[in-house]
């Protein structure tokens, strides 16, 4: 204690005062200005979120449940509790002798509570995660004051096969817990739930090659097969051919893995990927609702240079005219044309709306296109699909040393890079409230600061930021900036959906089609009049990306060269699917076929299912529609398999 007193008074303490592991921890406490009179960590996550964390975690979640319970009864009669967490220090789950949930409560280590070093000072749970090894804190070794009557040990729980943190083990009590045989525990669970994580992957692999070679072996393309993390677990004899015509550049070990890989299968490809991978066709392999991982499928001929530019390679795209990529005629997109060409002329920020799959990366590269820095970079990035660290980072890049793992000589960030160009924010309504202020500054200053760094630099770039939300909306709700909008939205340009400009539909399918006639190779692949009446009276809720999608899937699935019903995604060949379907009530005076029966669980699912999507996705809100407890809906959700189903609902009701 004397030596945390000087230490926070500015002093030296005794060099032999504490442990090496202890110091340094504390030093990273100051530097990160961690108050060490804090009385609880930061509030935890709410309930909805924390369901949606556990989702996330859940692979680590099934590998820890059994051995929590054998391990209850042992954690109740010593007085501590078992605390499992994310990678990033959010608990997850906790477990051990009800006596101390009060204690617990009162610092806030509960499930959605963040323990890092940098929110809860030096703890074992922050600490280990920051070390990447075992530690034991106790009593006063901690940072912060309110955890000074605790004792915890602590480790991290890696994948056996890339060694990637997956997450924290800790087990806490009241200091007079503390036990020389608290560590030796700890590290020997860590182990054993890798060893069961271990079992668990080799068994998924083989359930996925299991449901993948029939089709690997059977085909003349080449086929690169890998698990959910886009880690590669599998190819057949002609991948490596097939996947170096299109682009792969060296040993195709290298291309993986693919982190990324689940939201590239649904269209979304982040700039910095190769190119290789717009080409290359990704299937998902399921067992029922669970994905086991994916194809990816190089054709086995391939002509490009029928294709058009690339539109995520400024290169290419910046020797077409500006605005040519937009494939349509109609009014509402003729409208939002000319008046994105008129805009381009001046230099002030720019506001993009529209829902997801409008294209509205493609009228942020029109505009720099057509603009006076036409010749300077088109830099883009995504503020829905980077963590609130990694964003920062990326945005304004860092010194060299500014936090473990950074670069030896720092990074230059994406506004440093835009210099002389345009900056392009995709889905800014998802930037964190706590990042926006230091992008206003910039805005405002003309000038960036890099993390880490003191001395700002000056930097000239036009803004482009793009948005799905109603941030009017985000703003009452404060979790978006008034200044920043009133910065951002100096002038905005309003991006119809695909139902509102169905006169661009053939067009748009015409295009898409020989697009994949070329990118497939196949020449003579058309589409039968019922299909395309199905494609025109569809009502895209994916709009463009749904559409482009659509038609590669269905060009693939085209036996005999034409495309018919059958061969298109399954929501559009249901009425409900089209433009002006609605759900009727169905009745034998009604004229309509009365439906088959369905057994009771299939009924339960549809129910559920109708419940999450009418109250956008809130789960408290759907169980009390239901008549049950939160607690059962969670259960029903996992057994039918409708986790995709909240996200979706989610999704829905922000944009």
């Amino acid at each position: 204690m004397s030596a945390w007193e000087r230490m926070i008074e500015g002093r030296a303490p005794p060099t032999s005062a504490v442990r090496a592991v202890i110091d340094a921890s504390w030093h990273r406490c100051l530097e990160g200005r961690v108050d060490p009179d804090a009385t609880s960590g930061p509030p935890p996550l709410d309930e909805d979120s924390v369901y949606d964390l556990r989702v996330r975690n859940s692979r680590l979640l099934n590998a820890v449940e059994p051995l929590i319970e054998q391990t209850r009864e042992l954690l109740s009669r010593t007085e501590t509790v078992l605390v499992l967490t994310d990678p990033n220090g959010t608990i997850l789950d906790l477990a051990g002798d009800s006596r101390i949930v009060g204690p617990l409560g009162e610092l806030r280590l509960v499930p959605g509570g963040s323990w890092t070093e940098r929110t809860g000072g030096t703890n074992a749970i922050g600490t280990a995660l920051a070390l990447r090894q075992p530690v034991q804190i106790h009593s006063a070794e901690h940072f912060c004051i309110a955890m000074k009557r605790w004792t915890c040990a602590a480790t991290v729980i890696c994948d056996p096969q890339d060694g990637t943190v997956l997450g924290g083990v800790d087990v806490s009590g009241l200091a007079h817990t503390y036990s020389g045989h608290s560590l030796p525990f700890i590290v020997s669970l860590a182990s054993r739930i890798e060893g069961r994580l271990g079992r668990v992957t080799l068994e998924r692999h083989l359930r996925l090659l299991e449901n993948s070679l029939s089709y690997c072996s059977a085909r003349t393309d080449g086929v690169a097969i890998v698990d959910e993390f886009g880690r590669l677990i599998k190819t057949n004899s002609q991948a490596r051919a097939a996947f170096a015509r299109i682009g792969v550049p060296g040993s195709l070990e290298d291309a993986f893995p693919i982190p990324d890989i689940a939201a590239i299968a649904e269209g979304s490809i982040p700039p910095h990927w190769p190119k290789w991978l717009r080409i290359a066709r990704i299937e998902r392999v399921k067992e029922g609702s669970d994905t086991l991982g994916f194809m990816l499928i190089a054709p086995a001929s391939i002509r490009l240079a029928p294709l058009r530019p690339d539109p995520i390679s400024s290169v290419e795209s910046e020797r077409t005219p500006a605005f040519s990529q937009i494939i349509g005629t109609s009014s509402p997109l003729c409208a939002a044309i000319q008046k994105a060409q008129q805009l381009a002329k001046a230099t002030v920020p720019v506001l993009l709306l529209g829902e997801t799959g409008v294209g509205k990366e493609l009228f942020a590269r029109g505009i720099h296109q057509a603009s006076a820095r036409a010749e300077g970079p088109f830099i883009a990035l995504n503020c829905g699909s980077l963590s609130r660290d990694l964003l920062t980072s990326e945005l304004f890049g860092y010194a060299e040393g500014a936090f473990t793992g950074a670069r030896r000589s720092g990074m230059k960030g994406k506004i440093e890079a835009a210099d002389g160009g345009t900056l392009f924010l995709d889905e800014i309504g998802e930037m964190p409230l706590d990042v926006q202020p230091h992008l206003l500054r910039v805005l405002e200053e003309s000038e960036v600061l890099r993390l880490g760094e003191n001395t700002p630099r000056k930097v000239n770039f036009r803004l482009i930021a793009a948005t799905h939300r109603d941030l009017r909306a985000e703003i009452a709700d404060g979790s978006f900036r008034a200044d920043l909008y009133y910065r951002l939205a100096v002038t905005n340009i309003s991006i119809p959906p695909l139902r509102e400009r169905t006169a661009d539909l053939p067009e748009l399918l015409e295009h898409w089609l020989a697009v994949s006639r070329d990118r497939f190779g196949v020449n003579n692949v058309v589409i039968d009049d019922r299909a395309f009446e199905c494609l025109m009276n569809y009502a895209w809720p994916g709009n463009v990306r749904e559409l482009r999608n659509a038609i590669e899937g269905a060009v693939l699935m085209a036996c005999d060269g034409v495309i018919r019903i059958g061969d298109l995604p399954a929501e559009l060949q249901t009425p409900s699917g089209s433009a002006g379907a609605q759900d009727q009530p169905h009745d034998e005076g009604s004229g309509t076929v009365p439906r088959e029966p369905r057994s009771l669980e299939a009924a339960e699912a549809e129910s559920i299912r109708f419940a999450i999507q009418k109250c956008r996705g809130n789960l408290t809100e759907a169980a009390s529609q239901l008549g049950i407890a939160k607690s059962t809906l969670y259960q029903k959700v996992t057994k039918y398999g409708l986790t995709d189903d909240i996200l979706t609902a989610r999704r829905k009701s922000s944009s």
